[in-house]
């Protein structure tokens, strides 16, 4: 049985006019009023021992991304980019009693890693959301920062996504709720789309595009690779399948965008995607750069929303 959730059911849509135009984060769950206690387990933070209005209460930008090492790196370099006093090195996990992800906050930036897959940033979701709606926040922008394989796109381009699609290429993510299959609309805030790319036509030398992101279970066969422990298909099916997802308006491949998409729509989060690519999937399955070139393009998303956050807040352009 396949439960479906149209783009137009007015449990998807954002209050963009709630609390008197201020949009405060959503939680689409009644049980939560009832709890004594909400502890977030995977953040090692919860509603009784941490003050988390305290804590949080003034966090509008949140930037996720998958590996704890480069959300520390942004964190580090969000602290020089908004002139906060120190050099950052005292920076703290937020959370450091638990291995699952790491989370810091420089002024009203928070940063936090999500691990690899879907199930991986579904966790962090429902927890991070929860954080910023017991925090009482409100008018909160998320980003997604990331790498991808691009599909007829160079090696470097930057995808700023539109709408995140499944391995069909179908603007939709499937969530299996108890033995009931749910659909959920994936489109992202169109608005924060065109604010981030026309931030990027002010940086030099910095190839960006629009375009649909599709979203994967699996990073190998999942995705048409031919270098997998594991591969039942030729290559002219691997290409011909990626040149089917480009003629979809598929432009990049990761792992978490439909989640991220449907979550952050449903809960009222102002979200975007925006990940670079390091290769061309038409051209080869394997990543082939220098260390310098893949560090290089790695900064890329994080140079583009430092700019944004910069404008955001009404601060000096660095690049400028």
């Amino acid at each position: 049985m396949a439960s479906i959730l149209p783009a137009s059911s007015r449990s998807m849509r954002r209050d963009k006019n709630a609390y008197n135009g201020k949009r405060f984060v959503h939680v689409k769950n009644p049980y939560l009023d009832a709890m004594e206690e909400d502890i977030l387990y995977h953040l090692d933070l919860g509603t009784k021992t941490h003050n988390l209005p305290a804590m949080f209460g003034d966090v509008k930008f949140v930037c996720v991304g998958g590996s704890a090492k480069r959300m520390k790196a942004f964190a580090l370099f969000m602290h020089k980019e908004l002139g906060l006093e120190g050099g950052g090195e005292d920076i703290e996990d937020i959370c450091a009693g638990t291995d699952r992800y790491c989370m810091f906050k420089t002024g009203p930036v928070l940063s936090i890693s999500h691990g690899m897959g879907i199930p991986s940033i579904s966790i962090m979701l429902h927890e991070l959301i929860k954080l910023l709606h017991h925090a009482r926040c409100c008018d909160v922008t998320i980003i997604r920062i990331g790498t991808s394989g691009g599909i007829g796109i160079a090696p470097g381009s930057v995808v700023i996504t539109d709408t995140a699609v499944d391995s069909f290429f179908k603007p939709q993510f499937e969530q299996v709720i108890l033995d009931n299959v749910v659909t959920r609309n994936t489109e992202l805030d169109k608005e924060l789309t065109e604010e981030l790319f026309t931030c990027s036509k002010e940086i030099p030398n910095f190839p960006t595009l629009i375009g649909h992101t599709m979203c994967t279970y699996d990073f190998y066969e999942g995705q048409g690779r031919l270098d997998g422990a594991l591969c039942t298909f030729s290559r002219e099916k691997k290409l011909d399948y990626l040149k089917r997802a480009y003629k979809a308006g598929v432009r990049n491949i990761e792992m978490e965008s439909t989640v991220f998409a449907a979550m952050c729509g449903l809960c009222g989060l102002k979200a975007a995607v925006v990940c670079v690519t390091l290769l061309d999937r038409l051209d080869s399955d394997q990543i082939n750069l220098s260390h310098d070139v893949l560090v290089e393009y790695q900064q890329r998303p994080q140079l583009l929303i430092a700019k944004f956050i910069r404008k955001q807040l009404g601060l000096r352009d660095q690049m400028s």
